[in-house]
């Protein structure tokens, strides 16, 4: 063995250090060949990364196609409270994750859409993963939400389009600003879209996509806070120790600093330059640091994305910078900015390439890929996790409140309504769905002046009505847009008022049967008007009513015979009562002439019973008569035997009739109750009409207190039972509480449409407390005139209370005014109504008796069946 050979550790110590050395070279060798050829190596990478993309593309579009939408609608008493909307966000961050585990990351989101296109004020949506349905369907809002599954919404492209991306800027651990519930923070997003116009193609469409934090991406965002603070700590540090030299040398270098070192410069005194301690850098607290970043819970990222288009030019760019103003309500520290660059006049953002297709990508797909900057905590989102609440003001559109068109019989007018753009356009509710309508407000206010223009739309478009004035103002009013030559066969005017000295009048026979009624009917009305005036009933007054409904069976059946026997022109009329009860030879005659259409127990009493009264036991029941006769205008109208009045016929026929009682006291009451009660047994009358064939026809009742003076307990029971027979009464008066009860609680209860103009805050409150003081008495009685507060029903659902002017017939009908054609529709509408000089109808009814007698005579042994009679003498 050669004892000069090395020894074999050294042998492997010099393989081992070759084998390093060869590595090192061939790395190095490696990358300098990358060095050289680093366009190959961004191809693999750029290569390697675009397969990654597509393949997490398709994976993205397989899961967004599973996906759900469900539309929150809430009520005007939708009022959640902070933890509520902070459960629902909980609930939105949880149903993002229900995806398969194959999922991306950019398909686990739940979108909230909040989308305006001028049919609604604000549709808010909420679309997510099937899986999370069930999650996202059960709400903690209570049931002033109602969750629908709503179905994929498909627009028609318009001209114009604009696209923007909303992104945080500002200090990123800072909160956005707290914004309170009260006012809606909604609030600016609706009045950002409040005047949208469908018809122009308006569209404006918010979209925030919430995603639960990555936690990976989470921990390198902090690290990276923490890194930048902990450098700024750092620069501040050493920028305040740079000072502290600074300042310390120029205190040594000074005229005071040199001769102190001179004085102080003595054996033993330790002279020198002193020594400056440098600051230490101040400790990092990560909550300072990182701020609402710092903690892992109801952490979420967020992608918010705006769409606005129109068929206008402009229009869209307008509305985006609307939207972008009322995003800046959230901005504080930190604040919702548009992405993009600006170069002088144009921005580059969501509209421009290269962003443009991933913006639509993500938009058409529901996929959330937010910038780095877009992390929040579930407080800040608190405005966008709800529906409007109550505390949100909410525009009143075309599809909420439709526009009138005149001439449609679909509509009826309701007044003007301004938009928060300025603009104003007529409004109107459906007809068949305005059933029964009140109106209060001071006098002068307007409410009359709406009625009529509502009136007379409704005539124009075809309508049937009739108008109760008492004090005929509205009729000249109306006149004027009525005057034309289609409406003048439908008008009639019924006006008991005597304007002249020979005023003509009109007529009416409340017992004539020529008419087709039925006599038990018609017997009822005129009993129950009376009771109404008189205020009887079975307990104060049994002996009168039992007197009145036997007299009026005999009248009754008098005027069914001598209809039948051809003869309508001897009927009795209802001033023959008297003569029924206190004349022997008169009574004995009806009794006989008409014995064999009464049942037995009808001439048992007239038999029996009659005969053992005493003559002031009729007092009550002719007293009343005695001052309808006493009236020259009364007598003539209620002493025709063949009356032309006919209110069924009225409704039958769409005709358009005005009543003009003409006055309110105790003899005109108990006209205005025979009317009323007529009015409530011709509209009760037509069950012998099929539901779909039955007119609709509309009363309107100016001064409801005159009225319902009169006959509360009938215009009470028309507010209950009208609509089924479709009669949909109409009603104004000032005060509500100088009502009735029953009338005040039947109307109110029942009223489609519920109006009140200025007045004092008194008389408004009863009207205000039905919209629960939203808005109060104080506001409604400083209204300007002609202005109303107005809830109405629309599709079922309830709009408003709403700020409306009322319509003023100058204005709104000024191309249907004909003044010179008045005169003519003055006479038409008398023809109608059969009215004749009033000296003429006074001669004939003082001769009524006589001829009754002489049928009576004639017919004694009258015994003909009652029979329905055909309408010859109705209005057409």
């Amino acid at each position: 063995m050669d004892s000069a050979a090395p020894p074999l550790t050294s042998r492997a110590d010099e393989t081992a250090a070759g084998q390093v050395l060869d590595l090192l070279t061939g790395l190095i060798d490696a990358v300098d060949w990358l060095y050289g050829h680093w366009y190959l190596l961004a191809l693999a990478i750029a290569a390697c990364w675009g397969v990654g993309e597509v393949v997490l593309r398709r994976l993205a579009e397989r899961a967004s196609a599973e996906r759900m939408a469900l539309e929150l609608v809430s009520n005007r008493h939708f009022d959640p409270d902070l933890e509520e909307i902070f459960r629902r966000g909980v609930q939105l961050a949880r149903a993002s994750t229900a995806m398969p585990w194959w999922a991306p990351r950019r398909a686990k989101t739940v979108q909230i859409r909040l989308r305006a296109d001028g049919s609604t004020p604000l549709r808010y949506r909420v679309e997510g993963p099937v899986g999370g349905e069930r999650l996202l369907s059960i709400t903690p809002f209570g049931p002033d939400i109602t969750v629908n599954r709503a179905r994929p919404i498909v627009d028609e492209p318009r001209k114009h389009t604009v696209r923007a991306e909303f992104i945080l800027r500002g200090k990123v651990t800072s909160p956005l600003r707290e914004v309170p519930l009260a006012p809606d923070p909604l609030q600016p997003l609706v009045d950002a879209v409040s005047d949208l116009r469908a018809e122009l193609g308006d569209l404006a469409e918010i979209r925030l996509d919430v995603q639960r934090a990555p936690k990976w991406t989470l921990r390198a965002r902090r690290l990276q806070l923490m890194s930048a603070a902990r450098r700024s700590e750092h620069r501040e540090a050493q920028r305040a120790a740079r000072w502290l030299r600074q300042d310390a040398s120029g205190i040594e270098d000074s005229w005071g600093g040199q001769l102190q070192q001179l004085l102080s410069d003595r054996p033993g005194s330790g002279a020198g330059r002193r020594l400056v301690m440098p600051p230490v850098p101040r400790r990092v607290e990560p909550a300072e640091a990182l701020g609402k970043l710092a903690e892992d819970d109801h952490l979420v990222r967020i992608q918010l994305l705006v769409m606005c288009a129109s068929n206008i030019e402009g229009r869209a760019q307008a509305r985006l910078a609307q939207l972008q103003a009322a995003l800046d309500v959230f901005g504080s520290r930190s604040r919702w900015a548009m992405r993009g660059w600006r170069l002088g006049p144009r921005r580059l953002g969501a509209d421009h390439w290269p962003t443009r297709r991933g913006f639509e990508r993500r938009w058409n797909l529901g996929h959330c890929q937010p910038p780095r900057a877009n992390w929040v905590r579930l407080e800040e989102l608190t405005g966008l996790l709800k529906p409007p609440t109550v505390n949100c003001r909410l525009p009143v559109l075309a599809g909420d409140l439709p526009t009138f068109e005149f001439g449609d019989p679909e509509f009826l007018l309701q007044g003007i309504y301004r938009g928060p753009d300025g603009r104003q356009r007529l409004v109107a509710t459906y007809a068949e769905e305005t059933l029964f309508e009140v109106g209060v407000g001071k006098a002068g206010g307007g409410k009359t002046e709406r009625a009529l223009a509502q009136a007379i739309g409704w005539a124009h478009a075809g309508g049937g009505l009739v108008f109760v004035d008492p004090h005929r103002d509205s009729w000249p009013r109306a006149t004027t847009f009525l005057a034309h030559a289609h409406l003048a066969p439908r008008i009639a005017l019924v006006d008991l008022n005597a304007l002249g000295p020979n005023p003509m009048v009109s007529s009416w026979n409340p017992l004539g049967m020529h008419h087709g009624q039925a006599a038990h009917e018609v017997v009822e009305a005129i009993a129950d008007a009376y009771a109404s005036t008189l205020a009887w009933d079975d307990a104060t007054a049994p002996r009168a009513l039992t007197i009145l409904t036997a007299t009026l069976a005999i009248l009754v059946a008098v005027n069914e015979a001598a209809c039948q026997a051809g003869r309508p022109a001897d009927q009795a009329t209802i001033f023959h009562v008297r003569a029924l009860l206190t004349d022997a030879p008169f009574r004995t005659a009806a009794l006989a002439a008409v014995a064999g259409r009464l049942d037995e127990e009808t001439r048992s009493w007239w038999k029996a019973v009659f005969p053992t009264l005493p003559p002031d036991a009729f007092a009550v029941i002719l007293n009343p008569l005695a001052r309808l006769s006493a009236s020259p205008i009364t007598r003539a109208f209620l002493g025709q035997p063949v009356g032309v009045y006919n209110i069924r016929a009225a409704m039958d026929s769409r005709m358009i009739v005005w009543v003009c009682p003409g006055g309110n006291g105790p003899t005109d009451r108990l006209l205005t109750a025979l009317l009323a009660r007529d009015l409530l047994r011709a509209a009760r009358s037509r069950r012998d009409t099929p539901e779909r064939q039955r007119v609709p026809f509309r009363p309107y009742f100016d001064e409801l207190i005159t009225l319902t003076g009169a006959a509360p307990e009938t215009i009470a029971a028309m507010f209950e039972d009208l609509r089924k027979y479709r009669c949909h009464v109409h009603g104004m008066t000032q005060l509500l509480s100088r009502l009735p009860t029953p009338v005040r609680l039947s109307l109110v209860q029942n009223a489609s449409t519920l109006a009140t103009t200025a007045g004092s805050t008194s008389a408004i409150a009863p009207i205000t407390a039905e919209w629960g003081d939203n808005p109060s008495p104080h506001r409604v009685a400083t209204m300007e005139r002609f202005e109303h507060f107005v809830s109405l029903n629309v599709r079922g659902h309830r709009v408003g209370p709403i700020q409306l002017r009322g319509p003023h017939l100058d204005d709104v009908f000024a191309d249907q005014a004909r003044p010179k054609n008045v005169p003519a529709l003055e006479r038409a509408a008398q023809a109608n109504a059969g009215a004749l000089p009033l000296d003429q109808l006074h001669i004939r009814a003082a001769g009524q008796l006589g001829r009754v007698t002489a049928f009576l005579a004639a017919h004694a042994p009258a015994g003909a069946s009652s029979a329905r009679l055909s309408k010859d003498n109705e209005w057409n």
